[in-house]
Formats: C-alpha cells, structure tokens, sequence
C-alpha cells in the first residue's frame, strides 16, 4: 500500500534530576557533596532512508517516545542520557507542525537527519553548588520536560520529469516502455491508483526519473476524480510532459484535453505552470486519419509548445523522445538556480 501523508505524535525524554549526596569516608564524618548530574533526555529523530517509499508504517505507529534521562547518583556519577528514537522515513519527506502548519523540516537527500523533539537537559547534583560559605548543600536541580509535539508528514517523490494527463491517456504505458517500472496498466480509466517512479537512461551513462500520477479530470481541484490529491509528487520535477490522447476514441479534442490540464494545475498551484514543459501526443497507432495528431501539432505550433508523437505500444518515437527529455533535463540540472523544490 502506497502512502503519502500521515500524523504523528512524537514526545522525547525527560531530563534526569541531579542527585544529592555526600561523601562517606572513614574517618571523614562530614564529607564533602559529591551528587552527580542527571543524564540528558533522547531526542525523537527523523532519518531520510532511501530504502523507504512510502509512510505505511507510520500509519500503522502514530506514537513515538525516546528514553528519559537516569537521576544522577553518588561519587558524582552521572546518570545515563536517554536512548534516542530513530525514525526511518523515505527521502523526499516533508515534516510540518500538525497545529501551526509550519514547515519544519525537508529531508531531501539519504541519510538527512532532523530533531523532531529535543530531549529534556539533565539537572545538576548538589556538587555543584558547594562554595566557600555553603560546602554542605543540599540544594540540587531536577531535569527539565523535553519537547512534544504533533507532526504531519507529506511524501513528496523527488522526480527530474513528471507526466501529467487524463486518465487513460498512456502514462503508465510509457513509463513501463522507458523504464524499468512496472505499473498496473489496462484499458479503463484510473488504472493507476498512486504515484508511480521509473528511472530513464540515455545517452551513455546520463540518467532521469520520471513520476506518474493517477489522471487528472475537469474539476480535479473541487475534489472530483484521484489526480489532484497526487500533484504533490510533481511539485519538486524541473520538466513536465503533458500526456494528450490523440486516438480516434479519445473522449474529447485533444486542444480542448490540453487546457483543462493547464487549467486544472493552474488551481493546483500557479507556479507549476511556469515550468518547462512539452505536449506528448499519444497513440499515435490508434490515430485513424490522424485529425486529432495535426490538430494538435497547429495549436502547439502556434502557441511555440514543443509537441512529440509517439507510440508506446509500437514504440514509436519513443527514442526520439528519451533524447529530447534528456537533453532538457540536463540544461535544467546546470542551470545556476536550478531546484526541484
């Protein structure tokens, strides 16, 4: 099961309060103090796993709890500081307060750590308080509370290229015939229930990831259909391809497909539409006369959008297309500002 958001409860360890004693010696019947300081409290840690895709098992464990810190004992030992708790999340994670929504943390590359919840300090024992007026003190501190805090997690797939289309436009399809991935694929609409991942190669060693998500349809942003609820998983790619069915059994023209696409990601989040991006006109075999192909191929034309033919199916133009995806991905990627952010 694949998913993408969840909320958590996480609370660190309590400080450990210091200690007060006195020495006890032989012949030595008012020693000096010698309490030890209480151990630090475990913090609650968030860990980027690149072994990890996707939140299901913190769906499953919403609590999370590190160890507090030991109470300080005599011969100024000190007391153990609390174990931490490590908790695994995908690479690509975003970490926001559950009550504030503020944007805590991003953990964008493997092995990226992030203290959710700080641990509490260990109190001071009574050692510490002696002085030339006061060498027997009794006075002692006691730990401190450690953080808690309710935490809301969104997986964000980080991807160079991110399809986006109707349903049944041939997403998965090309995905599985570019890649390595294997989605469901059949021929109904929402075949693809969640976001999916494929690595591309080209050229010699060059490489790119490509993410798909479930279609969009006309009122995605009112709720209707399963797409928008995914467009989180092309906020981070530097190059959309925008996927348009030019069979003869496509529901609607295909100019008319392309602007309910740009309309419904403009609803989405504005800036997404001002990235790169390039029409791929799709099923191209099952064209017929190919009235739908020109017609799109004038409207881009004129508008100056890139626009590729292709077949996933009978592969064709597929190469063609790998090589242009490539080479824009690699002018974005040695861009001075580039960001998949």
């Amino acid at each position: 099961m694949f998913v993408d958001e969840v909320r958590i409860h996480i609370k660190a360890g309590r400080g450990g309060d210091g200690s007060c004693s006195f020495r006890r010696e032989k012949f030595v019947p008012r020693g000096g103090p010698d309490g030890g300081d209480g151990g630090h409290g475990g913090h609650v840690v968030f860990e980027a796993s690149p072994r990890m895709t996707t939140l299901l098992d913190l769906r499953y464990q919403k609590h999370y709890e590190a160890e507090a810190g030991r109470q300080g004992g005599a011969a100024n030992c000190s007391g153990r500081t609390g174990e931490d708790v490590v908790v695994a999340i995908p690479v690509g994670t975003v970490i926001y307060d559950a009550e504030t929504n503020e944007l805590l943390a991003d953990l964008v590359m493997p092995g990226q750590r992030f203290v959710g919840a700080h641990g509490g300090r260990g109190g001071r024992g009574n050692s510490h308080f002696a002085t030339s007026t006061n060498r027997t003190p009794t006075e002692f501190e006691t730990g401190t509370e450690s953080e808690e805090r309710s935490l809301r997690l969104e997986l964000k797939l980080l991807a160079d290229v991110g399809l986006v289309g109707f349903p049944n436009a041939g997403k998965s399809t090309l995905i599985a015939a570019i890649s390595a991935a294997r989605p469901k694929i059949a021929d109904y609409p929402f075949t693809t229930l969640t976001p999916n991942l494929g690595i591309v190669r080209w050229g010699e060693k060059e490489s790119f990831a490509v993410a798909d998500i479930p279609g969009i349809i006309e009122g995605a942003h009112e709720g209707k259909g399963l797409g928008f609820q995914f467009l989180r998983h092309i906020e981070r790619t530097s190059f959309l391809l925008h996927m348009i069915d030019v069979s003869e059994w496509a529901p609607d023209e295909p100019v008319k497909t392309f602007e309910i696409i740009r309309q419904e990601l403009a609803a989405y989040d504005e800036p997404i539409t001002t990235r790169p991006f390039a029409v791929i006109a799709t099923k191209i075999d099952l064209a017929g006369d190919k009235a739908r192909l020109i017609e799109l191929q004038k409207y881009c034309a004129g508008h100056g959008y890139p626009c590729l033919p292709i077949s996933a199916a009978t592969r064709e133009g597929l190469t063609e297309l790998v090589t242009y995806v490539g080479q824009q991905v690699a002018k974005l990627r040695a861009a001075p500002c580039a960001t998949n952010s």
